[in-house]
């Protein structure tokens, strides 16, 4: 979902701009900033928000000196009950010790505003980051009656990022959706990611998804995003 951590979305984090890998934030002074990209497919946590097809995305973001952000992040979603789009708040803490040990942690809301139900829920996130990897988990604590995720619900992941020469990047994840219902059936989905800083053009990237549970199809999207 938003852009800006690996605990959201693997979309976002393997697209940039906000970046998956919930990196740790050092701004040094106050800052608005903004992003919009376009992706082939939407995926959150292995599974196309889109119905396997395209989605426009796009945030606003602020962030002060001590660490403090908040922001907005908004696609087009189809689930097939007429929802049409997605619009995520989230506000957190980041930033990075001496030692490089990096630490994100925050609230992040999913609302649905037109879906036919109540369909939003809430969780707190957290990761920790050091060098190349990236371990984080997030909690929902707050649901509704149509929610996809309800309390108690459980995500967990760890991630590997690497830059390469000319400005490519390299990036692996692995998550883990535990559901709090002993009914529902946990998954692992797996993401990689090939991308290509071009500056002023911003982001682009090729992906591949992979869940284990229900279609268990390799599957592959194209994304570019900019910030400004």
């Amino acid at each position: 979902m938003i852009n800006r951590t690996g605990i959201l979305t693997a979309s976002a984090l393997l697209v940039g701009a906000g970046s998956l890998a919930l990196g740790p934030v050092q701004p040094v002074q106050a800052e608005v900033s903004a992003n919009i990209g376009v992706v082939s497919n939407y995926f959150f946590r292995g599974f196309s928000e889109t119905d396997g097809g395209a989605a426009v995305q796009g945030g606003l973001d602020y962030e002060a000196a001590s660490g403090f952000y908040l922001g907005t992040w908004a696609s087009n979603v189809d689930f097939g009950d007429g929802t049409s789009y997605e619009l995520d708040l989230y506000l957190g803490f980041a930033d990075e010790l001496d030692s490089g040990l990096g630490y994100d942690f925050g609230y992040v809301y999913f609302a649905y505003p037109d879906a036919p139900g109540s369909a939003d829920f809430g969780e707190l996130y957290g990761e920790l980051s050091f060098s190349l990897f990236s371990v984080g988990a997030a909690y929902v604590v707050n649901d509704s009656s149509d929610s996809a995720l309800v309390t108690g619900d459980l995500y967990y992941y760890a991630g590997l990022d690497f830059d390469l020469p000319d400005e490519f990047g390299l990036g692996f994840l692995v998550g883990r959706t535990a559901f709090d219902d002993s009914d529902a059936e946990n998954y692992t989905h797996f993401t990689a990611s090939l991308s290509k800083d071009t500056g002023a053009m911003g982001e682009f990237s090729f992906n591949l998804e992979y869940e284990d549970s229900f279609d268990k199809d390799l599957k592959a999207w194209v994304g570019w995003t900019i910030g400004f």
